[in-house]
């Protein structure tokens, strides 16, 4: 009787109910009302029910865009190489302003960035912008004042050589070195930290406070990007890790203590970055502990684990998701290449560095370390960002700003030599237009920023800003993937790109359901593939790509292969047309070679039809002819963070 009158009420709209009913409102007191189906207690409570599909909505609607890598004026090579602009305008450049760059030209994004984090280089931090002032600590010393007076008459260059050569070198002068304890380097920090104060619109665009730490020794790159979740009434209460003894270490323990320190003193979150590793010469992703013999152990595996939730995938330095050394059965492996030496090409390459350097060999280094010490220090979710040292977060192909301001747009950098050394010879032409970090918050601010990025809900682009989803679970049906809101059955059923997945029911496979959007004034969309990488019976590291969603009526070969989506691209126009390809990929689909028994983790990677590469937008601005080796086209891509799936014990 009781639930006869309520229906009534509700129906004539009478009442409002809530959607869990009190005790009094079911017939059997003794029922527990926590386990009424959401069919049951929709037929019950007609008036709670609500019409529209995003009422109540929880879960992130939309992934931010924007550049967790960004250089200025205040970091000392980025100074050196001529970047005159500093935080606060790399951050009006960020939320859609004009600007004028380095080298004199206006520059503008097409679309306003949603966050960005200027992490400008620890060590001699906000040195130039002091030399270029001519402040009388730096002009009081002999050198300091010939480096001011050469950049003021023209000899930028040269004084720049000179700069960074004492700096690389160690004769740089003892009292122009910015240390941490110093009033100067304190200064600096503090108006990079009212720079993004003064920047941060909650809810509009996020000025997410941080800094580089550039551990660098010999030329094996280890920096990473430390990220703040706090404003600068905390952040600035403490000065950036450095490099510098005895202020500081090259170690990354050392790093992750100084993190550990900072949270304990005061009450604040970090969380760490790891810069693409494809110049750190096998030391990213190592299985015995730098500077050791021994091999990974918990202990170094929790803490890392803890610190790094994310790895830069893509940057201008190249791409670092995977290797065709290390990926021969995967097609679209030789992507943006960096694979000559260390940073500064000092020592050679050699194959064996190679799998302790990219993301996909080092996700399945973290599943054989995993099954050893019971810990992945691998667990990373993927993003991507520019580490551009211009103060424009400018990585569009017919918007591409260089690494660095001497980069900036000019008819020379399709050919001149970026850096050379005993390892070989980099052109500007080889720096990639790449990347930004997606983000899946549910609002734009620090806090939701920041918690996205630490429970690993993020995805890498190498600078188009399509709409990625992967969901992984037990229970996707393919009705799930004709809906228009694919993310409801994704939070309902499974978890997103950075979850786990907890060993298999019995007789149940791994589903995932993937959706992609097209950038809304970018290319169609090629593919959609899931990589999975597992520890097979015998303890080996494998890999497979698979195609599991694609444009057009192509069919795969005998060989599995899914022919080329063809090439609409006209070099000598530098355009190209959307009629191949699909603006939207979406599926659900079954892992069909699944032992519940072995541990693996799998990830999306998004293709979109081939475009042109920055370098024909050069060709056709400047009338170039380019060289044969000269890149002409380029597939853009997403790599979504993985989920990993682990059996019983």
């Amino acid at each position: 009787m009781v639930q006869h009158v309520i229906r009534t009420l509700a129906l004539l709209g009478l009442t409002a109910l809530p959607v869990t009913p009190p005790a009094w409102a079911v017939d059997d007191p003794t029922a527990d009302v926590g386990t009424l189906s959401r069919d049951a207690a929709d037929r019950l409570y007609p008036a709670k029910r609500a019409y529209s599909p995003y009422a109540d909505r929880t879960f992130p609607s939309r992934p931010f865009f924007g550049d967790t890598h960004l250089h200025t004026s205040f970091s000392f090579d980025a100074g050196a190489f001529g970047a005159r602009l500093g935080p606060a305008d790399a951050y009006r450049f960020a939320k859609g302003e004009q600007v004028t760059a380095s080298s004199g030209q206006p520059a503008r994004l097409s679309r306003p960035l949603d966050f960005l984090v200027v992490a400008d280089h620890s060590d001699n931090l906000g040195f130039f912008p002091d030399l270029l002032a001519g402040k009388p600590g730096i002009m009081a010393d002999p050198t300091g004042r010939k480096w001011h007076d050469m950049i003021v008459n023209g000899e930028g260059a040269a004084a720049a050589i000179q700069i960074i050569s004492a700096f690389s070198q160690g004769t740089f002068p003892k009292a122009l070195v910015y240390r941490p304890d110093g009033g100067a380097y304190r200064s600096a920090w503090q108006e990079i930290v009212k720079a993004a104060d003064t920047a941060d619109d909650p809810g509009r665009f996020t000025a997410l406070i941080g800094y580089e730490w550039t551990s660098n020794t010999a030329g094996n790159n280890l920096h990473r990007n430390v990220i703040f979740r706090d404003g600068g009434h905390i952040a600035g209460r403490a000065v950036p890790y450095t490099t510098m003894a005895p202020f500081g270490s090259d170690n990354p323990r050392d790093l992750w203590a100084w993190m550990a320190a900072y949270e304990d003193k005061t009450g604040g979150r970090l969380l760490a970055i790891a810069h693409n590793g494809n110049l750190s010469n096998g030391r990213m992703f190592p299985m015995v502990e730098p500077g050791t013999d021994r091999r990974i152990d918990r202990a170094y595996a929790e803490i890392r684990a803890k610190w790094e939730r994310l790895y830069e995938a893509t940057q201008i330095k190249g791409d670092g998701e995977t290797h065709p050394y290390l990926s021969p059965n995967d097609e679209f492996a030789n992507f943006e290449r960096w694979d000559k030496g260390n940073l500064d090409l000092s020592v050679p390459k050699t194959p064996a560095m190679l799998a302790y350097e990219y993301a996909r060999s080092g996700l399945k280094l973290g599943l054989k370390l995993e099954a050893e010490t019971g810990i992945n220090p691998y667990k990373f979710g993927l993003i991507g960002s520019t580490d551009a040292h211009t103060g424009l977060a400018a990585v569009e192909e017919e918007n591409y700003f260089g690494k660095t301001s001497a980069m900036e747009p000019n008819a020379e950098r399709s050919s001149r030599v970026f850096v050379k050394g005993a390892a070989g010879t980099l052109y500007e032409w080889e720096t990639s237009a790449s990347g930004y970090a997606a983000v899946w918050a549910t609002e734009n601010t620090r806090a939701a920023l920041f918690d996205a990025m630490e429970r690993r809900e993020t995805y890498a682009t190498t600078g188009s800003r399509m709409l990625v989803r992967f969901f992984g679970g037990y229970a996707f049906e393919p009705s799930d993937a004709r809906s228009r809101s694919p993310a409801r059955a994704g939070y309902a059923k499974g978890v997103p790109m950075g979850g786990d997945l907890g060993p298999a029911p019995a007789g149940k496979v791994p589903t995932f359901l993937v959706a992609a959007l097209k950038d809304p004034i970018g290319a169609n969309l090629d593919r959609y593939q899931i990589v999975k990488g597992w520890l097979d019976e015998r303890g080996e590291m494998q890999e497979r790509v698979y195609d599991v969603a694609w444009s057009g009526a192509r069919k795969p070969a005998e060989d599995g292969k899914l022919p080329p989506v063809g090439n609409t691209v006209d070099l000598a126009s530098a355009t190209w047309s959307n009629t191949i390809g699909s603006p939207e990929l979406i599926t659900v689909w079954e892992d069909p070679d699944f032992d519940p028994r072995q541990r693996a983790f799998y990830y999306g990677r998004v293709l979109e039809i081939p475009t042109p590469r920055w370098t024909v937008y050069d060709a056709k601005y400047y009338g170039l002819t380019l060289k044969p080796e000269v890149p002409t086209t380029i597939q853009e891509r997403a790599y979504t963070s993985p989920i990993w799936y682990s059996p019983a014990d």
